[in-house]
């Protein structure tokens, strides 16, 4: 099972860059918590299921309309994947450009994303895992 959770992660940034966001929720469980880069920084709450991924997405894509992904690494946990991404884009005010890379937890059950949470660090995310680095 693990590799399939590989796959469909990859499956699930190649939906998201092609702004396909019925095949992205397809790989989402209808209850997901999501927790977007952004909030993690001001300390805020998470998206609750697809309707806040839904919200998640319009407001992304209002601010960075050419925003964009690439996994850079993959460590399968099993039930969690540990992901580094960079991301890419630019803001629709004056176009400050964002280009970093940011660090993933994301537990999976019966194929799908339940928890999402976005780190600034490798260690922030292995933590989140319960694992200490």
């Amino acid at each position: 099972m693990s590799q399939e959770n590989v796959e469909r992660l990859y499956r699930a940034y190649d939906a998201f860059n092609r702004r396909d966001l019925d095949a992205y929720l397809a790989l989402i469980d209808p209850e997901v918590e999501l927790t977007p880069r952004i909030m993690e920084l001001e300390g805020g709450s998470y998206y609750r299921g697809h309707d806040g991924v839904r919200e998640w997405w319009r407001t992304l894509f209002a601010v960075f309309p050419d925003f964009s992904t690439e996994i850079v690494e993959v460590r399968d946990l099993g039930e969690s994947l540990i992901v580094a991404v960079r991301v890419r884009g630019h803001g629709v005010e004056g176009g400050a450009p964002i280009e970093e890379v940011w660090w993933q937890t994301i537990k999976v059950r019966d194929g799908k994303a339940t928890w999402w949470r976005n780190f600034g660090s490798e260690a922030e995310a292995l933590e989140a895992a319960g694992l200490a680095e």
